[in-house]
């Protein structure tokens, strides 16, 4: 029986009992740790006992912890159930409108400490392994394109800046829905939680702490698909700058010579997914009156498809990237090419006194006729412009 059928007199159609229901399990050890919350704040209200608020603690602890709970239509209706007599006086002063926010916003601050963590972790890994690599010459580039000398170091310390940001981004969302009913209040003496959102139709129909996340993990994946794309790269054969790990590749079905960049790939793939979730809850939000819609049973699936996506893709990259091998020797050849030290060249003759133009356009006519001689090594210019 649903929360809302004594308003129904006659049952649901199958078909759109099924359609309505919500895909919600993922919220249900969030949903308990509110209700508990909320019966607290009942005891306190004299409207629970403290034998009925001990056994809304005790009964709701297993299904917390993964116990099995019966089929509903949500994972609010099935903890109501579940507790028994007492769940009839649990809905005392909320609605499953702020029920649902306030579990929603509880799993998301879940989220962004395990996406904080991973994103420390491959961070540390790269910042760890740009140490070893501070000698290590490499080309530069722009537009794919040879540019300058640098660094292995420099490089993947660039990769670790772009991981600092997110890691920032990933902020908790705070402020409680508790106490907003469906949206506006109650009339029964129940003490609100300390960090209450001050507007209760707000409260419950905000969705921008979801977006935020959305929007974190849509751009922690552009970061990463940035990565995954060099690592792509560096790995064929005609780059020769890094060789895959046993640990994190696979080969082909057809092709035993073949070792492929599948952790990269992927990852590449699943930024284009994490756009996507963004994208289509900013499209369902947009035009939603307030204060609460069943449009925000769309809220889930993307929250709880990137939490996932997010865990998978920093775990496996971090794996990768501890075990990829690079080749020293093939970065160094790539880093020797003469026509890296152009710039520098040209700098060279402004030190002298020329205008740069004039020094660019002399450098570049010797690179033309192949009469350029660089005067400098990829050694000396790296130490002469990474050291600023």
């Amino acid at each position: 029986m649903s929360l809302w059928s004594a308003r129904v007199s006659a049952g649901l159609d199958p078909t759109v009992v099924e359609f309505l229901r919500a895909d919600d399990a993922e919220l249900l050890p969030y949903d308990c740790a509110a209700t508990i919350e909320h019966a607290t704040r009942l005891r306190t209200a004299g409207i629970l006992s403290a034998d009925e608020l001990l056994e809304v603690e005790t009964r709701l602890g297993p299904i917390a912890n993964g116990a099995a709970i019966c089929d509903a239509e949500d994972v609010h209706s099935a903890i109501e159930r579940h507790l028994g007599e007492v769940g009839r006086k649990i809905h005392a002063g909320r609605s499953r409108n702020d029920q649902v926010a306030a579990a929603l916003r509880l799993y998301v601050v879940d989220a962004c400490a395990e996406a904080r963590a991973g994103i420390g972790l491959l961070s540390a890994l790269l910042l760890e392994r740009a140490g070893v690599e501070n000698a290590t010459l490499m080309p530069g580039y722009t537009h794919l394109q040879r540019a300058q000398p640098v660094t292995l170091g420099h490089h993947l310390r660039a990769w670790a800046a772009m991981l600092e940001r997110d890691h920032v981004r990933f902020e908790p969302p705070a402020g409680s829905p508790l106490g907003s009913g469906a949206l506006a209040g109650t009339t029964l003496p129940i003490p609100p939680p300390p960090d209450r959102i001050p507007n209760s139709l707000d409260a419950v129909a905000d969705r921008d702490f979801a977006l935020d996340y959305l929007y974190a993990a849509a751009l922690l994946f552009v970061h990463l698909s940035r990565i995954a794309e060099e690592l792509v790269l560096w790995v064929t054969t005609e780059f020769g700058f890094a060789r895959l790990p046993q640990s994190a590749a696979t080969g082909s079905s057809m092709m035993p010579h073949k070792l492929n960049p599948d952790v990269a790939e992927l990852v590449r793939g699943k930024a284009g997914t994490a756009i996507g979730r963004l994208t289509g809850l900013l499209a369902t939000i947009k035009a939603l009156p307030l204060a609460y819609d069943r449009d925000l049973q769309e809220d889930k699936p993307p929250v709880f498809g990137a939490r996932k996506d997010v865990a998978g893709a920093l775990g496996a990259l971090t794996i990768l990237l501890a075990d990829l091998e690079f080749d020293r020797e093939a970065l160094a050849a790539a880093a020797a090419d003469p026509s890296l030290l152009a710039t520098d060249a040209a700098e060279a003759l402004v030190a002298k006194g020329i205008p740069f133009r004039d020094a660019y356009e002399q450098i570049a006519e010797s690179v033309r006729d192949g009469s350029f001689e660089p005067g400098t090594t990829a050694a000396e210019s790296v130490a002469a412009r990474l050291s600023k």
